[in-house]
């Protein structure tokens, strides 16, 4: 039997994205519930998979396939594909399982030619509109197919708008379009050696590579790379019979949430262009007008626009995003979608969903990606700064937020600031895939055109980045590098501040604040503790750090790092001093400086965090990063210990190590000088017990000894730890309970977890080191050929971001059981970084982890992703 490569709309339906794409599968779903959908077909996704496999090319039996399609096209259009009097014309659009907006490759009016736009000009009775769509198809596919860029053909347009003295491309008659015609098939000669295609199914054929080559253009591999998306096999191809948006004022095209996609507020939210076509609005080639105006224009349409709506809402249980056209006063629907959102949005729609009866709470949950949290976080604007702020212009508020940057014209010089650590804002005319980087790299978006359904406004709301588009109050000149804002100029590198939620630019940097939480966000909140399982800690060095944690809603600490409360200038010269002295007795001295500021320190993290459990790791990085560095600073330490510069100078070249991450570090710096271990163990006991009696709280210290790999070295830190409790109970004639466990970050730690659970009683997994040294990769440098290995498909993503399961995962589970196998009751959880991340979360909640732990601003991510890994796992 021949294997299907091709279903008709008609045959498919909405649960098949992963064979014919989201938007083919979307497409079929529409035409089955009776919606009014230009009849097509589509290659599917396996058809791609295929074509990448096989030498990049169309094998015979794709082609016959392809043409049996298009014969019952034209019987179900009363058209002809090459048809020089009633011509069958397509649309040719990717389509992958996941959304990626904007990133892959589209081609409208395909089938037209010097002939067919002859009879399409006569059966319409529309000169200008034949020749403006032969324009926009050869532009399209010189661009897409031929990789011309399409800036050749945008001169040429310009150049005939001038002669003629127009602004506007609606001005733009039949015989100029002729003129540029005749201009751009000039190019694509130049360009290519070879005359303009004439033959529709050469077109088609052309047009179907282009979009399976799409697959792995740059911007699509940064977009997944960026979403972590993989495992999809490619992009289906969707051939569409044309509707026209471009025949007059009783056309035009158009794009629309059910739900607005900033805050989430539920009515019909969009935009719409007459006589225009599909690409122009997202193009921003024109500033659209809003959705209501179209209820004033075309009422009938309006209503049946605004039922189609509700009605797929409904179906799909989710805001939808719609593209349509209307051709001579009739509607049709060319995409529905999950609508992207913002965070605020996302809470607001998965929370009035579920109030409307339309989803169950763990849907709810599932429908917020906990990434997107971020957006909730992060600064806005100090009001009282705001209003001495010196307004610039007024745009479009396409994307909440505040952000301030030096202004940047390119994509190129954003990337370039931004290796430099500059904060910028892309400053354009319009965006286009082409910019995703620099999107990305910038602190937000600014465009002169465009409105809030164009490239900018919808891939800056997926990431979180304040947008403003649509600002007509700036001109830019990017010859001379220059934005006016109507009149007063800025050259690049200037600073200005966006507001993504009024649509308000402003010069210079502006204060911001800290945002506070919805009252949609609490109850989300609320319904994640919930459904978790798993408790989420943060790792918090400082009070501050604990207090904001807390704020989070952490529920302890995972990881309290001693050796960062250590770098204040008030105390690291005490440290140094314990680290190069010659003696016990110096040494105890120094320490002795050390144990109150510790103590502390602790007893401050104790009164934040309440009766929530406190992890204290132990002093754990290699000692040379204490010393000092610049020679006035060496010069002060020398006079304070009382060396000349050059005995002082020779101490510290004696801590030099060749490879001090698996140097004298961790547990061996305690075995070296169990001093040290005592004195911090001490100040966190003393600290304890204080806090107890100061409030009648009784918190238990998990004392984490670091690095260990063997348990002769965790029994030796152990005892030493012990002894200086008893002497502490002893002295303050007090006891509390307490826990000592150890930090499995080295491999051979993993793998005799059983013999370290019959001395410990926690493990928690530093997921960094561990992948460090099961890799062999330095996290410290690992960044400068990580990005090679994802980019030659060696990795999906960096092991030290998402933890590697088939690996480093293997250890993880290794030491799990063989900890629980000795005590089943041993608590175990994760530290390291992977506990701030989702796709980790997933596999740390399968491996029934007691708790991850994270940086405090990742909490909410963590405990959202926590809630969702319990979910999937039931």
């Amino acid at each position: 039997m021949t294997e299907k490569y091709i279903y008709n709309f008609n045959e498919g339906k909405k649960e098949m994205k992963e064979l014919l794409g989201g938007k083919g599968a979307n497409l079929a779903e529409m035409t089955k519930i009776s919606l009014p959908v230009p009849p097509g077909f589509t290659l599917t996704t396996e058809s791609c998979n295929r074509f990448l496999k096989e030498d990049k090319l169309i094998w015979s039996s794709l082609k016959e396939e392809i043409k049996h399609h298009l014969i019952k096209l034209e019987q179900m259009t009363e058209k002809k594909f090459s048809d020089v009097e009633n011509p069958l014309l397509l649309s040719v659009r990717s389509g992958a399982a996941q959304s990626m907006p904007g990133m892959m490759d589209t081609i409208l009016n395909l089938g037209l030619n010097d002939q067919s736009v002859i009879g399409l000009s006569k059966i319409t009775a529309n000169g200008r509109f034949a020749y403006d769509s032969y324009r926009r198809f050869i532009q399209m596919f010189s661009d897409v197919v031929m990789e011309i860029p399409k800036t050749y053909f945008e001169s040429e347009l310009e150049k005939v708008k001038k002669a003629n003295n127009i602004d506007s491309d609606q001005d733009i008659n039949e015989k100029m379009f002729k003129e540029i015609i005749r201009k751009y098939k000039k190019i694509y000669l130049q360009e290519t050696g070879e005359t303009f295609p004439q033959n529709p199914m050469k077109q088609l054929l052309l047009a179907i590579k282009a979009v399976f080559l799409s697959w792995n253009n740059p911007r699509a591999i940064f977009y997944r790379r960026m979403h972590n998306i993989s495992d999809l096999n490619g992009t289906a191809v969707n051939i569409q019979s044309m509707v026209f948006g471009n025949r007059g004022n009783s056309s035009g095209t158009g794009v629309t949430f059910t739900r607005n996609p900033g805050n989430g507020d539920h009515y019909l939210f969009g935009e719409f262009l007459l006589n225009a076509q599909g690409e122009d609005v997202v193009a921003g080639v024109r500033t659209p007008s809003d959705i209501s105006e179209l209820k004033k224009l075309m009422p009938a349409v309006y209503q049946q626009l605004k039922l189609a709506a509700k009605k797929l809402e409904h179906h799909y249980a989710d805001m939808q995003d719609i593209e349509f056209t209307i051709e001579n006063n009739k509607l049709f629907l060319l995409q529905t979608r999950n609508g992207k959102r913002t965070a605020h949005a996302a809470i607001t729609i998965a929370m009035d969903l579920y109030h409307e009866g339309k989803i169950t709470k763990e849907d709810a949950l599932l429908r917020i990606d906990p990434q997107q949290l971020e957006q909730l976080l992060h600064q806005s604007f100090d009001e009282v700064a705001l209003i001495q702020a010196k307004k610039l212009a007024e745009g479009l508020a396409a994307s909440p937020g505040a952000a301030s940057g030096r202004i940047y014209f390119t994509n190129e010089a954003i990337e370039a600031a931004y290796e430099k650590g500059v904060k910028t804002i892309l400053v354009r005319h319009e965006t286009s895939p082409e910019d995703i980087s620099g999107m990305v790299k910038s602190e937000g978006i600014l465009t002169t055109r465009g409105g809030m359904t164009s490239h900018a406004a919808v891939v800056a709301r997926g990431m979180g980045k304040c947008c403003i588009a649509g600002c007509s109050d700036l001109k830019i000149n990017e010859d001379k590098k220059e934005a006016n804002f109507n009149g007063v100029i800025l050259h690049e590198g200037d600073i200005i501040s966006l507001d993504g939620t009024t649509g308000t630019v402003y010069i210079g940097d502006i204060e911001k604040r800290t945002p506070s939480s919805s009252k949609e966000y609490k109850e989300l909140m609320n319904w994640i503790d919930e459904m978790k399982t798993m408790a989420v800690r943060a790792n918090a060095d400082t009070p501050e750090d604990a207090k904001q944690a807390l704020e989070f809603g952490a529920e302890g600490i995972g990881l309290v790092r001693t050796e960062h409360m250590f770098f204040k200038e008030n105390r690291i010269s005490s440290v140094r001093r314990m680290i190069l002295s010659a003696s016990a007795e110096e040494r105890a001295k120094a320490l002795n400086e050390i144990l109150p500021m510790q103590k502390i320190d602790f007893y401050q993290i104790y009164h934040a965090m309440g009766v929530f459990p406190v992890t204290i790791r132990l002093l754990d990085p290699p000692l040379h990063e204490f010393m000092p560095i610049k020679k006035e600073d060496i010069r002060h330490l020398s006079k304070t210990m009382a060396l000349s510069e050059g005995e002082l100078n020779g101490r510290i070249n004696e801590l030099h190590e060749v490879n001090p991450m698996l140097g004298h570090r961790g547990v061996r710096l305690g075995i070296a000088y169990p001093e040290i271990s005592r004195m911090q163990v001490r100040a966190i006991m003393e600290a304890a017990i204080e806090y107890k009696s100061d409030t009648k709280l009784e918190i238990q210290p998990e004392i984490m000894i670091p690095l260990v790999s063997d348990v002769k070295e965790f029994i030796y830190i152990k005892a030493e730890i012990e002894d200086e409790i008893k002497k502490i109970f002893s002295e303050q004639d007090t006891i509390i309970p307490y826990h000592i466990g150890t930090m499995i970050e080295v491999p051979r730690a993993a793998l005799t977890a059983d013999k370290i659970a019959d001395e410990a009683d926690f493990f928690s997994f530093g997921t960094n080191d561990l992948t460090q040294m099961g890799y062999g990769f330095s996290r410290d440098d690992a960044g400068g050929f990580i990005s090679e290995y994802i980019d030659k498909n060696i990795f999906e993503k960096s092991p030290f971001d998402t933890i590697d399961q088939e690996g480093i995962g293997q250890l993880v589970k290794t030491a799990i059981q063989k900890g629980r196998k000795v005590k089943p009751t041993i608590k175990m959880g994760v530290c390291g970084e992977h506990g701030g991340d989702p796709t980790s979360i997933n596999f740390f909640q399968k491996m029934n982890l007691e708790y991850i732990s994270c940086s405090p601003f990742r909490v909410p991510i963590a405990r959202l992703a926590a809630a969702q890994a319990a979910i999937k796992n039931r």
